[in-house]
């Protein structure tokens, strides 16, 4: 019996099992599968970690810990840009030791320091964490220059995204509290995305702060925008200031954060969750 020859059929990319064919899992066609791909795995790894709610900080990945990165153009700035690595160093751990992330109740976390995974502010709030010996988020982006995580992540909860909106999904999605530092572009970005939703009732209640009112207040004329029209001064009741690592959890908490959310019989969804599920 002749045997013909069929490795052309074999070697075809119509032979291949579609999820190990990474032409067509990374085509236009399958945009959508690579959503659900980026939302399903740090889902899966975020539930088998218990972590329930976070308190996400923000904040400039050009800020270094101990004055590096001196500017030798404006060396004023240098004291400050310690004081604010520090204070979220400081503040990383305060969350950690009285949120709930070191003490799970019925197998949940809540309020896991949470940040964007990178150098800077992001670091120095990860590393105040895992020095009080808590889990500890990074949400990763790809980047044409690539961005490293910083060493004081959770391995198991080091993520890396594709897709800004995927990573901003899950940044937002457990939040029990946003806190800015000072920072650029990005920061900006993921602050007003949250102050956004807030303000038009798309995500539930959450307390903002914003780190460093002299900072803020000279970058973003709040006022001017009630001025024009553009926000109601109601709108400025969305967020609060704090100068100290101290002062911005005193504040979160007098805003409405707990400090462990209630456990239950069964996990519950967060309340970010539970909107989603809504729309």
């Amino acid at each position: 019996m002749i045997k013909h020859d069929n490795s052309a059929q074999k070697e075809a990319a119509a032979y291949r099992l579609a999820a190990l064919d990474n032409d067509f899992v990374l085509g236009d066609s399958m945009r959508g599968v690579r959503f659900l791909l980026e939302y399903a795995k740090a889902e899966e790894q975020l539930r088998a970690w218990g972590v329930r709610s976070t308190i996400v900080v923000f904040g400039s990945a050009r800020i270094r810990a101990d004055g590096d990165g001196f500017d030798a153009q404006r060396p004023n700035r240098n004291g400050r840009r310690t004081r604010w690595y520090e204070e979220a160093r400081a503040f990383g751990r305060i969350v950690s030791e009285r949120g709930g992330a070191l003490n799970p109740r019925g197998g949940m976390r809540d309020n896991v320091i949470a940040t964007g995974g990178g150098g800077g502010i992001m670091e120095a709030a990860n590393r105040g964490a895992w020095e009080a010996g808590a889990p500890t988020v990074g949400f990763n982006i790809t980047l044409p220059h690539e961005q490293e995580p910083n060493a004081f992540t959770t391995a198991d909860l080091t993520f890396r995204f594709h897709y800004f909106a995927m990573r901003k999904m899950h940044l937002a999605m457990r939040a029990n509290a946003l806190v800015a530092f000072p920072g650029g572009f990005g920061t900006m970005d993921e602050l007003f995305e949250l102050l956004t939703l807030r303000q038009t009732g798309k995500a539930p209640p959450l307390p903002i702060a914003l780190f460093d009112r002299s900072y803020w207040t000279r970058i973003v004329n709040f006022d001017a925008l009630i001025d024009e029209g553009m926000i109601a001064p109601a709108d400025l009741d969305l967020f609060g200031f704090a100068d100290t690592a101290e002062a911005t959890w005193e504040m979160l908490v007098a805003r409405g954060l707990k400090a462990h959310t209630p456990a239950a019989e069964a996990p519950q969804p967060h309340a970010f969750h539970a909107a989603l599920d809504r729309e």
